[in-house]
């Protein structure tokens, strides 16, 4: 991948994070804080655990970007094959970007079922009630399995790199990048509420998708012109 894909990635899921990701993420974030975080403890005691949070959730998205890059390099393409896939992938995003703006509910559509599951469930209560500096790494390995439609997203992309370095790349770029706002909301209750900065947030990410869709549409069809 060019860098200007790596730093479009960065900047979708950085603004993204801000708006999706604190809504779907920031009550785990704000219940783990009460929970397993002594309000007497010390800020660098804080900042540890939210870091050590964070870094699982980084480690399960690159996981699984290696699994989707594995899983698109095993497949050959032709370069109609080609085009058509990234057509489809930048229909996908322009879909997912109308879905930020609230404009279709394609990303809540996708966005169910594991996180219903009793084995789910029991692990998560079961991390969430141990005071150990481990549990806060394995509850955000836990929370990177949540199914997000911001996730599936990037797990695209991830295949569409055709390597499991690059895939693993992709989406450990996307997970460092969420990392500011995960790690502001766990000092910052407030930020869950701020209606209006999320809103400023999710609508920067959602122009920023339908801009790289539409990129993405356009590489596809150079595909047919070879």
């Amino acid at each position: 991948m060019e860098t200007a894909d790596f730093i479009t990635i960065i900047s979708i899921a950085f603004l993204g994070s801000f708006g999706h990701c604190i809504g779907m993420c920031g009550g785990i974030v704000l219940a783990y804080t009460t929970i397993k975080i002594d309000p007497a403890s010390s800020k660098i005691s804080k900042s540890a655990a939210h870091l050590l949070y964070s870094l699982g959730r980084v480690l399960t998205y690159t996981i699984l970007g290696a699994i989707f890059g594995g899983l698109g390099s095993v497949i050959q393409f032709s370069n109609t094959s080609r085009g058509v896939v990234l057509i489809m992938v930048g229909v996908a995003m322009i879909l997912a970007g109308l879905s930020l703006m609230g404009k279709l509910k394609f990303l809540t559509i996708i966005e169910h079922s594991f996180s219903s599951s009793n084995l789910y469930k029991v692990t998560f209560k079961k991390i969430l009630n141990s005071k150990s500096n481990v549990s806060f790494f394995a509850l955000g390995m836990l929370n990177g399995l949540l199914p997000c439609g911001f996730v599936y997203f990037f797990a695209i992309t991830a295949a569409g790199t055709a390597s499991p370095i690059s895939g693993a790349l992709v989406m450990a770029i996307f997970g460092m990048s969420t990392i500011p706002a995960m790690f502001g909301v766990g000092f910052l209750a407030s930020l869950a509420s701020a209606t209006s900065f999320r809103n400023m947030m999710m609508s920067l990410s959602s122009i920023a998708v339908l801009l790289y869709g539409a990129f993405t549409i356009y590489h596809g069809i150079g595909f047919f012109m070879i």
